[in-house]
């Protein structure tokens, strides 16, 4: 990547499990509306759509981080100048990755998944993963949500005939190995997947939004998350109404224009003296 100080012309969709690219779709039209170029990559394996990843979830079975990252690294590094990085979930994770490996001109990470080293468990957490974590057999299989799971887990603050109309177009299975290789992360000897250097200077300003009602990843991992970070470098937090869902949530336009708004203010700042 190139252009020196130029300001990010495109934005980067990360999204995370349970879900696709298709998860993006209102914020993508609408930073498309606001003339910006707007990537939403699959992982790979996943380029194709949610019903035939339910009807086959063989590529989420056989899919790693490395690989994951890889593709990302890639496309973001083919780039004119660095984007903004915005990644929900998983997506979040992903986007820390990114950000500490040198990619991005500032970073977003929505209701994100903890990094390496990140403990808190709360208890809504423990229920909302109990459906991937209660068998050990699941750290070889992709595994779904029932339709209450995704309510609970996702889409807690709406209705159960809304969250079931998003069950159907958004849901399809996570990825066992990959999962549970995250849970297990904190008691790997050496580097997991899912590790950053949180002292790492020269990493990209980097915003976490946290929804207050998400049962999934709850405000106090990201809060958690936020303080592992020890260089000098921007790092900030801010919460919002709603679930972990948050991108598709009521009010989601007012999330997308602030992390926007956000990441074009910071885009590029030096780490503070």
């Amino acid at each position: 990547m190139s252009t020196a100080g130029s300001p990010p012309d495109t934005i980067v969709l990360i999204h995370g499990f349970w879900v696709t690219p298709r998860s993006w779709e209102h914020w993508a039209a609408r930073y498309e509306e606001k003339g910006y170029r707007v990537l939403a990559p699959a992982y790979p394996g996943f380029e194709v759509e949610v019903e035939a990843l339910n009807a086959d979830p063989g590529p989420i079975e056989a899919v790693t981080v490395p690989e994951i990252i890889a593709k990302l690294e890639g496309i973001v590094g083919d780039l004119d100048r660095p984007p903004i990085l915005i990644g929900h979930s998983a997506g979040g994770v992903f986007t820390q990755i990114l950000l500490d490996h040198g990619f991005g001109a500032a970073g977003v990470a929505i209701n994100s998944a903890p990094t390496e080293g990140v403990k808190r468990v709360p208890l809504s957490q423990v229920r909302a993963t109990f459906p991937v974590l209660k068998n050990p057999a699941n750290r070889h299989r992709a595994v779904g949500f029932t339709p209450e799971q995704w309510h609970y887990a996702f889409a807690n603050t709406f209705s159960e005939e809304e969250s079931r109309a998003l069950y159907d177009r958004y849901h399809i299975p996570a990825s066992g190995p990959i999962f549970w290789g995250s849970a297990l992360a904190n008691i790997h000897p050496g580097p997991d997947d899912n590790h950053v250097d949180y002292d790492n200077d020269d990493r990209a300003p980097l915003l976490f939004i946290s929804g207050t009602d998400d049962h999934l990843m709850p405000p106090s991992i990201q809060r958690s998350n936020a303080k592992h970070y020890k260089s000098a470098t921007i790092t900030e937090v801010k919460e919002y109404p709603g679930p972990h869902l948050l991108p598709a949530a009521p009010g989601w336009e007012e999330v997308a224009d602030d992390a926007l708004e956000w990441a074009l203010e910071h885009a590029g700042r030096p780490s503070p003296v």
